[in-house]
């Protein structure tokens, strides 16, 4: 490998968030030299691709394994009860156990106070292994100081990117049976403009089968060879720091892992895009360490829940699928959740049944906005690194009695929508899945309105005191949110990239947007 020593822009994490940078700033401005490295090892020949559209069976859990880091071996598929137990024995300090709290694809970081956290290597990140769930945030989970119409174009543009729909399920009498038994349940408590409704994926039907975006779907052109452009992927490629003089970030210290070469590179504007874990351990290691680093995670409790339809509910030969995705969106203080009725197909969390029930069994997950708390962050060590050499990583985070309060209503709205659609799959009450289960973590490099120590960034996601250093991903979103996170995190980097433009735009004369 011959790396490239001088370019225009460094994106550190390949995941959906980096891609939105590379794509954009590729349309912007194609002669821009874009550079995107991931530590990980590219599972597919197209770049990013999700590994639900690899479609032997073997090849698909290769690929799980590889984005494993440390663990590289393969889980087993517990009951979300088994998951609850172990999650409950690691809080209480035994040694986590990957195989009971891991997703295929994902390993653990190992924080008891977060012991089901977990993190993927991989080119494509989270982005090869997501649900490919977007819904839009709704009113108290939107950030209020950036302007609707600046909002709504870059909600607009991350629709585009990620190729989001609500067809990617066939519509069939018995989804709208569903839809509608839940509005009998719901509907009085949500926003009139955001009844319950298919759940807006990245995912489309192609010759009768689903495929799921992945981040060669925002890569766009620049999954495909001789793209034309200035964009370069890098994979295996560990940045170990940042350089720094003064307010500007210069360029990063890279490892090619394969190899353990070792090399620096010069950048006119850095990102950090390398998730809401390691974006701030990379910060940190470079010496950049603003008072909110690392504070305010977020993590969406996440009560989960399964339902035998009731055949009354259900037209005639209605099959073994039942709709899809239905959503039962987010309005606080009415109905502060994230409501997923899921085919079993579509779940995250497998759901066994171990009967044939005769008629169909969807899953229900119910997330939770939890308060968002400075105490609520990630320690890094300065003597103790992890398996690549970075600081090591501890979670600190607890549940207050307030967000206790708002997880045994969830329970209780779970069990609302399970009377709604038919009997509970088990005699068992909705439970809540370990903390870090969702993989929505948030707010550890949460954006702010000024510099006033409670944030890291701007509102272009530029972080204070440095002149040309971004960052990316769900750790930027301030708020406290319920809903799947990466729609809203691909927006806010694009409207990042109007900052990043006018940057590189300002060295030839041009005004800087400032934040």
């Amino acid at each position: 490998m011959t790396p490239r020593q001088e370019i225009d822009v460094l994106i550190v994490g390949s995941g959906p968030i980096g891609a939105t940078f590379a794509r954009v700033l590729a349309e912007r401005s194609p002669q821009t030299s874009v550079l995107l490295i991931d530590a990980g090892p590219q599972l597919t020949p197209r770049p990013g691709l999700h590994v639900k559209n690899i479609p032997d069976p073997a090849e698909r859990e290769r690929a799980q394994v590889r984005s494993q880091g440390p663990t590289q071996y393969v889980y087993g598929t517990p009951t979300p009860a088994q998951r609850a137990e172990a999650g409950e024995e690691a809080h209480e300090g035994a040694p986590t156990r990957p195989g009971l709290l891991a997703r295929p694809g994902t390993f653990l970081l190992g924080s008891p106070e977060m012991p089901a956290a977990a993190l993927s290597t991989n080119v494509g990140g989270m982005g090869a292994h997501w649900t490919c769930a977007c819904p839009p945030p709704g009113n108290t989970e939107r950030i209020g100081f950036i302007p609707e119409e600046e909002w709504q174009a870059a909600f607009d543009e991350a629709n585009r990117l990620l190729g989001v729909t609500q067809q990617a399920y066939p519509e069939t009498d018995a989804a709208r049976a569903i839809r509608q038994a839940l509005m009998g349940a719901f509907g009085e408590r949500l926003s009139p403009e955001r009844p319950v409704q298919p759940m807006p994926l990245a995912a489309r039907t192609e010759g009768g089968e689903r495929r799921w975006a992945g981040v060669d779907v925002v890569l766009g052109p620049l999954a495909e060879e001789g793209h034309g452009t200035g964009f370069t992927l890098h994979s295996e490629t560990l940045c170990h720091r940042l350089t720094v003089d003064g307010d500007r970030v210069t360029g990063a210290v890279l490892e090619h892992l394969p190899t353990g070469e070792r090399y620096e590179v010069r950048a006119r504007v850095v990102v950090v895009a390398a998730d809401s874990l390691r974006t701030p351990q990379l910060l940190w290691a470079s010496g950049i360490r603003p008072p909110a680093l690392g504070h305010y995670l977020n993590d969406q409790p996440q009560v989960l829940g399964a339902v035998q339809l009731n055949p009354a509910l259900l037209p005639e030969n209605a099959g073994r699928a039942a709709g899809g995705v239905s959503w039962v969106p987010f309005h606080s203080p009415s109905h502060p959740y994230h409501g997923q009725v899921m085919e079993l197909e579509a779940s995250p969390i497998p759901i066994p049944v171990e009967h044939d029930t005769g008629t169909p069994v969807v899953g229900l997950g119910w997330f939770c906005a939890k308060e968002v708390r400075y105490e609520d962050h990630i320690a890094f060590s300065e003597s103790e690194t992890d398996y690549l050499g970075l600081p090591r990583m501890t979670v600190h985070h607890t549940l207050t009695p307030a967000d206790e309060a708002v997880i045994e209503q969830a329970k209780a709205e779970v069990e609302l929508a399970i009377r709604a659609l038919g009997r509970p799959l088990t005699n068992d009450r909705p439970f809540l899945l370990p903390s870090g289960s969702s993989l929505h973590y948030q707010g550890t490099v949460r954006m702010g309105e000024q510099d006033d120590g409670q944030s890291v960034c701007d509102s272009h996601s530029r972080v204070w005191g440095y002149r040309n250093l971004f960052v990316g991903g769900n750790g930027v979103i301030p708020t406290s949110t319920a809903c799947n996170p990466t729609i809203t995190s691909v927006a806010l980097a694009v409207r990042a990239c109007d900052g990043i433009a006018a940057l590189l735009a300002g060295r030839a004369g041009e005004p800087v947007v400032a934040g």
